[in-house]
């Protein structure tokens, strides 16, 4: 190799310089817009408020939510825009009617969707979907409660949710009318992470994070 040759392959030049520095600011921008882009579409923090969930989740727990791009599931915990609710018109329990709902966020977890039979036998504490009766190691007390929104067993409609909290005997949910249905577009997303917790509820470090799903 001549001495021009080496000397031309060591040249770094301003205009070299910049068009890296210009590269990494590239980089930079596109890795902040695609996280902005995520937590505004795909993800967002949301922090629980009250004892419904508990033992799941506490009062002041961080969570992460997705935006449920292909709906939700039954067991799934969700966050939910409880403006509106829905019950039933008729005493056969066919029609639909909505009503004005707690006019608040709920996070509640789902027990039964669409065309699916719910029963809730408070003698034995259980709830039963489409005629099995559901293992829920989650709750904090058998399901002795419910608060007359509906007459069981019920086949939830079409476009809509039926959801309970963990805390079954103190919980507002679709239980009670004034909450009562879920219709699936209130549904802001379905809740994938816990990242904080109080530190009065933690035994070790790691209590503070969980998944959801």
């Amino acid at each position: 190799m001549s001495e021009q040759q080496s000397t031309e392959e060591k040249k770094y030049t301003l205009e070299d310089f910049c068009g890296d520095v210009l590269d990494i600011l590239e980089a930079g921008a596109i890795s902040i817009f695609v996280f902005v882009m995520l937590f505004a579409y795909l993800m967002r923090p949301v922090t629980v408020d009250g004892g419904s969930m508990n033992p799941t989740l506490y009062n002041l727990d961080k969570l992460l939510i997705l935006t449920p791009l292909k709906g939700t599931h039954n067991g799934n915990i969700v966050v939910i825009n409880n403006e509106e609710g829905a019950g039933f018109a008729d005493p056969e329990q066919t029609v639909v009617a909505r009503h004005p709902g707690l006019e608040r966020v709920l996070i509640k977890r789902v027990i039964a969707h669409a065309g699916q039979e719910i029963n809730i036998d408070t003698a034995a504490g259980t709830v039963t979907v489409d005629g099995k009766v559901l293992d829920e190691p989650y709750i904090a007390d058998p399901t002795y409660r419910e608060d007359g929104a509906f007459t069981y067993p019920m086949t939830v409609p079409e476009g809509y949710l039926f959801v309970m909290g963990d805390n079954r005997l103190n919980s507002t949910d679709s239980r009670n009318p004034a909450v009562g249905l879920i219709p699936v577009e209130s549904v802001y997303g379905t809740a994938i992470f816990r990242y904080d917790r109080e530190d009065e509820l933690m035994t070790k470090w790691t209590d503070r994070f969980a998944l959801l799903f």
